[in-house]
């Protein structure tokens, strides 16, 4: 008895279906990339901040001379203090977002579309909303629109403002009454390690992460 012929069969939907789950909303690799530099960046720079305990030195305070006094003190302090002021930045910045959390969804949104939508968004995959496609140009102009419209014609922009104008001004009156005659300030710290040295280390990192999906949208 002879054995029925078999039909063959084309596994198009299945390939279909791989390729569309190989095809993610947003590229990996390149965000992993991102992810890990900046926060590697970061945890570098935490590791050099000074000791708290020197930063709330009450024996430490005094009142300086005159304004040329507290300059010298402001320049020497924000020296040895680079990493904790700038922490102390990001908790007044913080705490000023999470007590008005509608500005903090509107930031975390506006970072989600930079992020998804743009930066790490796979370049064979164009933007489609409402059934029109848009261009990277065209998505590019309009979150920088969205961007300008909410830091500088929102309550957001002058929320930020406000919150690091009260840091700055925290940092300069403890730069200007911390006696800095007791702290090690050392000559020979390279010149790259200022104010915002480690804020450029994270940011150049992060930015060397996403110049690879940037790029290949211009």
């Amino acid at each position: 008895m002879a054995t029925p012929a078999t039909i063959p069969m084309t596994s198009s939907q299945s390939t279909a279906g791989g390729g569309a789950q190989s095809q993610a909303p947003i590229a990996t690799p390149a965000f992993r990339a991102f992810l890990s530099r900046l926060t590697s960046s970061i945890s570098q720079g935490l590791s050099q901040r000074r000791p708290w305990y020197e930063l709330i030195d009450r024996t430490a305070m005094a009142r300086p001379d005159n304004l040329t006094d507290a300059y010298s003190r402001i320049r020497k302090n924000l020296s040895y203090f680079k990493v904790n002021y700038i922490t102390l930045l990001a908790v007044v910045l913080a705490f000023s977002l999470l007590s008005h959390p509608f500005s903090l969804l509107v930031l975390l949104g506006l970072l989600a579309a930079w992020i998804f939508i743009y930066l790490f968004r796979p370049s064979d995959q164009p933007l489609v909303i409402f059934g029109r496609t848009f261009s990277d140009r065209e998505t590019l102009g309009a979150l920088v629109v969205l961007t300008v419209f909410v830091v500088f014609l929102t309550s957001v922009g002058s929320l930020l403002i406000s919150a690091l104008l009260i840091g700055v001004a925290i940092i300069c009156i403890h730069g200007a009454f911390r006696v800095p005659e007791d702290l090690f300030l050392d000559d020979q710290e390279p010149t790259n390690s200022g104010f915002l040295s480690f804020l450029g280390g994270a940011a150049s990192s992060a930015a060397a992460a996403a110049a690879p999906a940037v790029a290949s949208r211009v």
